[in-house]
């Protein structure tokens, strides 16, 4: 009664779905689950499953699991077993998918093994699927063996072991057997193979802590697939358009990891996050593991540029699978994040996780390693290198009489080359002649543009060297605080390292201009809110903030009184606009300039300046010290005390 039970509210949420999928879908943007359901019989359906750029488009792994169930009892209801059988092959490489390996492994060995029926693209599928498995279970010798079948099959040539290597950590090993296998196989127009080849090798020196060189090989293979994708020539079908956008996003992503390696953090944020947008659309559980590998290094870099927001948001993005190696290295990125806001405890935690993890890791690993390194450098690898060898004595064979053929060309070629050369020689005498004054000059150009580059690196390094000598006294502030225990000494401590820091900021915006006399202030407002906010973590981090500076610049003369200024008001509205409850509190700060006119406003809605301001203001030092700032920028402190709140505004040239 039950299964009876069980298989009318599986029909019914089948109807559910079948209604559902067909109300949202559009011409455009067709679900492939629902071309799936209008198949007329098991073979069109086997097809639209496994011919399909992208079958999780519209519905997840679940739904489309959940429907082949239903046509699976269905088919086995009416003893349908050619039916059955490929409903069953579906159901394991939607398990591979779902990254449930041992489920698919277990469905994919019992098909295989127990139908002798099978056709060749069936067992294609079926073998692609237990080698996908084994290699993420780590299972090397199995996957060894599943190798071996496809090259009884003719699916392949050779057995390779370049990924088994790259799998092990042998990632120089796992190069070398990469360029050996897959190099002679690529012929030399083929932009889009010399795209995945260059990918591939810039991939494995990433991995292996080779990033200068690495970034060399992904660019050529940048390089090549633009070559591929701008050519008119090659018809390319809506699936070759599809892969050709995941390899770029590949590219394009490991580029992005190198330029993290290498400190260039501007530069990687933009590359990770349009490669983790393309790769989402992936279905493959490769692509997927690297979103995951690009979200922890794009966390990386917001946690090197002080980005703590956004460093924390890449962190607690969730993920259907994460390795060990990726859950190590987001405990470590945990760690350090909250070491930087200074939550000791929480980072402490996330350390000793990671302590366990290897501590676990180290009892495995040497032996699990030394069990696989057996298996593949066993036998058949030593069966590859001689049929690898043989094969190159034949092509050797073969060259040796090409050369020899066009060697006597190559001799003729020469000696109308002399003749040509001994003609050309008195024009290029004259040439040379001629263009001496010409190199004169581009050599005294060079010389004053060399001279400029070496003045703005200096620059830079001045502002670079000014900004750490603040952050030591930032540092010595922090430690003098601790040692404090009155606690108006350390408010003025923290005031301090707060007016330092502002300073500091910008200088540090100065270096990383490639234009050293302005500050973009949009950007530098915004990081001097995070410093403030770091400085008094426990307010303020419930209060909206809109800055109205976009495509603001300030020289240095003026972009340190204002920081400074902000810096205080900031503080201010943090410490005394809000006493009781912050949860609608706003804060509004405009800067602009206009030729050499501008115009500076800051408003808080908070409880307002108290009756006695004037009174207070020449014994603040806080409010002096605006003042003083104002009048350095030759102009004169506004005040408007408002019902709720208090705006300051002036204007400056």
């Amino acid at each position: 009664m039950g299964r009876y039970v069980r298989l009318i509210f599986t029909t019914i949420s089948f109807v559910f779905l079948y209604t559902a999928s067909a109300q949202v879908t559009t011409d455009d943007d067709r679900s492939v689950l629902k071309e799936f359901q209008d198949a007329s019989a098991p073979s069109g359906r086997f097809n639209v499953f496994f011919n399909s750029i992208n079958r999780y488009n519209l519905n997840s792994a679940y739904d489309w699991l959940d429907t082949i169930k239903i046509y699976l009892a269905n088919a086995e209801k009416t003893n349908d077993s050619l039916a059955s059988k490929m409903y069953r092959i579906m159901e394991a490489q939607v398990y591979n998918d779902l990254g449930e390996y041992d489920k698919s492994t277990a469905l994919a060995k019992e098909m295989y093994l127990s139908n002798d029926s099978l056709d060749f693209e069936s067992k294609k599928i079926l073998l692609e699927m237990l080698d996908d498995n084994y290699a993420n279970l780590q299972l090397f010798d199995k996957q060894i063996e599943i190798r071996k079948r496809k090259r009884e099959l003719g699916l392949t040539d050779n057995v390779a072991f370049y990924d088994i290597y790259s799998n092990l950590g042998l990632y120089t090993e796992a190069r070398n057997k990469y360029i050996m296998d897959v190099k002679p196989t690529i012929a030399d127009n083929d932009s889009y193979g010399l795209a995945k080849y260059h990918s591939k090798v810039g991939n494995y020196l990433r991995l292996d802590n080779s990033a200068p060189t690495a970034l060399s090989e992904l660019k050529k293979a940048k390089a090549y697939l633009d070559v591929y994708l701008n050519d008119i020539s090659t018809q390319k079908s809506e699936a070759d358009i599809f892969e050709s956008d995941l390899l770029k996003a590949e590219i394009e992503g490991n580029i992005g990891k190198c330029n993290v390696q290498l400190g260039d953090y501007e530069e990687a944020i933009p590359l990770l996050l349009n490669s983790i947008e393309v790769l989402k659309t992936s279905p493959r559980n490769s692509d997927q593991s690297e979103v995951v590998d690009n979200t922890l290094f794009l966390a990386d870099a917001n946690l090197k540029l002080e980005r703590f927001a956004e460093a924390k948001k890449n962190l607690d993005a969730e993920f259907d699978h994460v390795t060990v190696l990726q859950t190590i290295k987001r405990n470590s990125l945990l760690a350090a994040y909250y070491d930087r806001i200074e939550n000791y405890r929480n980072a402490a935690i996330y350390y000793k996780r990671n302590e366990r993890i290897n501590d676990s890791m180290s009892q495995k690993e040497a032996a699990l390693i030394k069990q696989q390194l057996v298996t593949v450098v066993g036998n058949e690898e030593m069966q590859n290198s001689l049929r690898i060898i043989n094969e190159q004595k034949q092509i050797n064979a073969q060259a040796r009489s090409e050369m020899k053929a066009k060697e006597e060309q190559i001799n003729l070629v020469i000696i109308s080359l002399i003749f040509t050369l001994l003609g050309f020689a008195g024009l290029v005498y004259a040439y040379m002649k001629s263009i001496k004054n010409q190199r004169l000059i581009a050599e005294q150009k060079h010389i004053i543009e060399n001279a400029l580059i070496e003045k703005d690196s200096l620059l830079k390094e001045i502002h670079h060297r000014v900004k750490n000598n603040l952050q030591m006294v930032s540092s010595l502030l922090s430690l003098q605080t601790k040692n404090t225990r009155s606690k108006a000494a350390i408010e003025a401590l923290e005031e301090g390292k707060s007016r330092v820091k502002a300073m500091a900021l910008i200088h540090q915006k100065l270096y990383q201009n490639d234009d050293l006399s302005v500050i973009e202030m949009q950007g530098y407002i915004e990081s001097l809110i995070n410093s403030v906010q770091s400085v008094y973590k426990k307010g303020g981090h419930n209060i909206s903030i809109t800055i109205d500076a976009e495509g603001t610049e300030l020289d240095i003369d003026r972009a340190i009184p204002f920081g400074l200024i902000l810096n205080e008001l900031v503080s201010n509205s943090f410490k005394y606009a809000f006493p009781e409850n912050d949860e609608n509190g706003k804060i509004y700060i405009h800067l602009s300039k206009n030729g050499d006119q501008g115009y500076f406003e800051y408003s808080d809605n908070g409880v307002g300046l108290p009756e006695d301001t004037e009174e207070r203001s020449h014994s603040s030092m806080g409010i002096r010290l605006i003042n003083r700032l104002v009048n350095q920028l030759q102009s004169k402190l506004n005040i408007d005390k408002q019902n709720e709140g208090v705006r300051f505004w002036f204007n400056f040239s």
